[in-house]
């Protein structure tokens, strides 16, 4: 194998760049390498993902197939922090079918859609715990949205952590003292 430096921008991505990757999240172009394989010759982005210690050859023919994308911008960052702040939407269909929903959700790219994941399986303390697979899938989300919301905000991800945690502890809070107040309402009636 090869390897040839190329010009360092192809559609529209250039090296030491950070990218979404649907399947894996943030990651970095590290360089844009022409390589035969199988006799082929393919030109690929050679992405790597720090924090999984992994490092991703993408065809740059594929890279729109696979929905490999620039970060988001700021307004969609604010959109996926007030997605937050929504009242969770569980489906009344079996866990697995809705655990299979979710991981779509995650491994699509969309900032909005994880979000929605986060804002769907997050359990305050007051809440029953979950169960291993939502912790997991919660947890994917989680780290999923925040590398994004660091990358975006250049924040280290402890801090976009605490971020997404005061939007959703503000959701929370809210929920909880509407079905006080709620309660209160009937008790008193």
């Amino acid at each position: 194998m090869a390897a040839k430096k190329k010009p360092q921008q192809r559609k529209g991505f250039r090296t030491n760049e950070q990218i979404v990757y649907p399947a894996h999240g943030v990651g970095r172009i590290v360089s844009i390498d022409d390589e035969e394989i199988a006799g082929a010759k393919l030109e690929l982005f050679v992405i790597n993902f720090e924090k999984d210690k992994m490092t991703l050859r993408v065809p740059t023919e594929k890279s729109e197939h696979v929905g490999m994308r620039k970060l988001s911008e700021e307004s969609v960052v604010k959109k996926a922090l007030t997605t937050l702040k929504g009242k969770a939407r569980v489906k009344r269909t079996m866990w697995s079918r809705r655990a299979q929903e979710y991981e779509a959700k995650i491994n699509s790219g969309s900032l909005i859609s994880i979000a929605e994941v986060v804002r769907d399986l997050y359990r305050s303390e007051s809440q029953p715990e979950q169960s291993y697979s939502e912790r997991q899938l919660y947890e994917a989300a989680l780290d999923r949205m925040a590398r994004e919301i660091a990358a975006v905000l250049k924040l280290d991800e402890e801090s976009a952590i605490a971020k997404i945690d005061e939007f959703l502890s503000k959701s929370a809070r809210a929920i909880q003292a509407a079905q006080e107040s709620e309660a209160a309402a009937q008790a008193a009636a």
